[in-house]
């Protein structure tokens, strides 16, 4: 019996046992980061404003299959996948993606795994799950363990640097698209909010629920009295990050304190498990927003989802909508994607493949291998920034 290594499980370095056992090795891995610029210049929440975004993507192979995923982070995400979990990962089988992610976990201790580093992970666990479905010649869904064909989306946007007339708009067309949700940004100026609010609930068809996020912008009391206003004027039935996601004992007052009807929602900053948990632990949240891209992947994402499931707390996925597609698909629990229109943009100029929405539903690839998506290479290469040195 070959001896386990002191503090390590004793299957994480077992790469030769599963590499022959249990199908084809990881014989490569390809990271490249590609900025993409805003449509239109400068975006804004309540707390932040982007001109772009950077999409770390990954690429996955074994047995002459390639898998692909991707997180949106700094490139520096991408240096961490190149110089640390690429060498970790190689070697191991490609139809273990778990065992893959728990040899990562480990081997980032020193790293501080929370933040930009389960955001690499997460780029290599999408693409390692991806590249298991692909050499299983399944969708993705289903090899995640499907439970449903489509997944209700919210569409989402309604920036704070968009004027009246253009948010008006916005919800107007999504009002046409049969959205049965949509969701405005708020926080940057809260003496404006309301009469902003109150704009997009006369947008939207009076059947559609409207969602506001203030990305932690506002104090305690002054996110409860407008949380009142909202909801009085504007019928608002989802409250996002009222306050900062760390101020826990904030979120779980407002919870406990907003107008009956109105969710509070949170979780889109957990990096890990404990993160979540102590959202869970708190009753802080009436939904608990997962994302793939920063929890770590797909692995611990469905680990959360099973948390919050064991609590009866129903999970959202944040952003990312082609990458969430087929894991909420899979997921108990999951009332819903969010269809935010900078990731929906980026994803359909970068891939070939991307999911569609039909009658408010995001439908995964089922009728072909892994998630269905395909680089568009050329396309995007004049957006590609160097890894590892300054662009």
């Amino acid at each position: 019996m070959e001896e386990a290594r002191v503090g390590r499980d004793p299957g994480v370095d077992a790469r030769e046992t599963v590499g022959t056992r249990s199908g084809p090795r990881i014989d490569g891995i390809d990271v490249r980061a590609y900025r993409l610029p805003t449509r239109e210049g400068p975006e804004s929440d309540g707390t932040l404003v982007w001109d772009s975004t950077t999409l770390v993507l990954v690429r996955a192979r074994a047995g002459g299959q390639e898998g692909l995923g991707y997180t949106y982070a700094h490139r520096a995400a991408a240096v961490v996948v190149q110089d640390v979990l690429a060498n970790e990962v190689i070697g191991r089988s490609a139809l273990a993606p778990a065992q893959a992610w728990e040899a990562m976990h480990h081997c980032v201790r020193n790293l501080l795994r929370p933040g930009l580093v389960s955001m690499a992970m997460a780029a290599v666990d999408s693409a390692l799950w991806d590249l298991h479905a692909r050499l299983l010649d399944i969708p993705l869904a289903q090899a995640l363990g499907l439970l449903r064909e489509s997944i209700p989306a919210y569409a989402s946007g309604g920036f704070t640097s968009a004027t009246p007339r253009e948010l008006a708009s916005q919800m107007e067309r999504w009002s046409d698209q049969g959205f049965a949700a949509a969701k405005m940004k708020v926080g940057r100026d809260p003496s404006a909010d309301p009469a902003r609010v109150r704009t997009a609930r006369e947008a939207l068809d009076e059947r559609i629920d409207l969602f506001v996020d203030a990305n932690g912008a506002y104090g305690r009391k002054e996110a409860l009295a407008l949380g009142y206003r909202f909801a009085d004027e504007a019928d608002v039935r989802w409250f996002e990050e009222p306050v900062p996601s760390d101020d826990v004992d904030g979120l779980r007052l407002l919870r406990d304190r907003l107008p009956p009807g109105m969710d509070v929602a949170a979780g889109e900053y957990a990096s890990d498990l404990p993160a979540t948990r102590l959202l869970l632990d708190a009753c802080a949240v009436d939904v608990l927003q997962l994302d793939a891209t920063r929890i770590g992947g797909f692995t611990p994402f469905l680990r959360a989802a099973a948390l919050a499931l064991g609590r009866g707390v129903p999970v959202s996925a944040h952003t990312a909508p082609a990458l969430h597609a087929p894991l909420c698909c899979a997921t108990p629990g999951a009332l819903h994607v969010e269809y935010f229109q900078d990731h929906v943009r980026f994803e359909q100029l970068a891939f070939d493949g991307v999911p569609e929405v039909r009658r408010g539903r995001l439908e995964p690839a089922l009728d072909r291998p892994g998630n269905g998506l395909t680089l568009r290479e050329s396309d995007v290469e004049r957006w590609r920034v160097p890894v590892g040195r300054a662009s």
